[in-house]
């Protein structure tokens, strides 16, 4: 892929915004940037995690609980740690800090449970056509500077939902959505929604691994100066 940005962010659900916001930023120690309206009483609360962006997304109506996503972790390198430092968030996310260079993780990484380690390689590996990461071994990939750490799960979802509270979906951000998703479909990925604008912000499209979560393919013109 023709990255805008080298790194991916991170998409979450919440029915607890004000303990969650407050766990991200005084107990992770992650700046807080900026809300942005998503229409339909939703609101995205943005934070900087290492260039990358945590988005905690909450409604005016309660989201409906539903089974979690693949998305099981998400691992943020933090200087000055001898070892990794877990933690759990007020929804009972994992949050794991990490020594630079765990896994290959210079900053973050997302931990994803699958039921097929080799369907999500060929995914990885040729639909999106991402690197390994030496460091870490086994199945794991780089996107920009971000790991997706891949590990057998046998109670990982089959049809994984964007509804519901936790890690729902990742953000890779790229030049041009269209010829992306394009390019991802023609390589076996399957679409989970297809290419839209969203007024002057961004064009974006979804596409799904092989157990069905989501990955948001975004064309931001903050970062790429056009939606044409």
């Amino acid at each position: 892929m023709n990255l805008a940005k080298p790194r991916i962010d991170v998409g979450l659900f919440t029915n607890n915004l004000e303990a969650m916001l407050a766990f991200y930023q005084n107990e992770v120690g992650l700046p807080f940037d900026h809300v942005l309206p998503l229409g339909g009483g939703r609101q995205q609360h943005r934070h900087d995690l290492l260039g990358s962006v945590l988005k905690i997304n909450a409604s005016r109506d309660p989201i409906a609980e539903r089974p979690p996503a693949g998305y099981r972790e998400l691992l943020i390198a933090r200087e000055g740690l001898l070892g990794l430092k877990r933690l759990t968030d007020p929804d009972g996310n994992l949050v794991t800090l990490v020594p630079p260079g765990t896994f290959g993780i210079t900053r973050i990484g997302v931990k994803l449970g699958v039921r097929d380690t080799s369907a999500h390689r060929r995914f990885y590996a040729v639909a999106l056509g991402l690197p390994d990461v030496p460091e870490a071994g086994g199945d794991s990939f780089l996107c920009g500077d971000s790991v997706i750490l891949v590990e057998n799960n046998p109670n990982a979802p089959s049809d994984a939902s964007m509804e519901g509270t936790g890690f729902r979906y990742i953000t890779v951000q790229v030049l041009k959505t269209d010829e992306e998703h394009e390019g991802i479909l023609a390589r076996g990925g399957k679409e989970g929604l297809a290419p839209q604008t969203l007024g002057s912000v961004a064009r974006i499209s979804f596409v799904r691994d092989p157990d069905g979560n989501w990955i948001e393919i975004s064309q931001r013109a903050s970062l790429t100066g056009t939606l044409d």
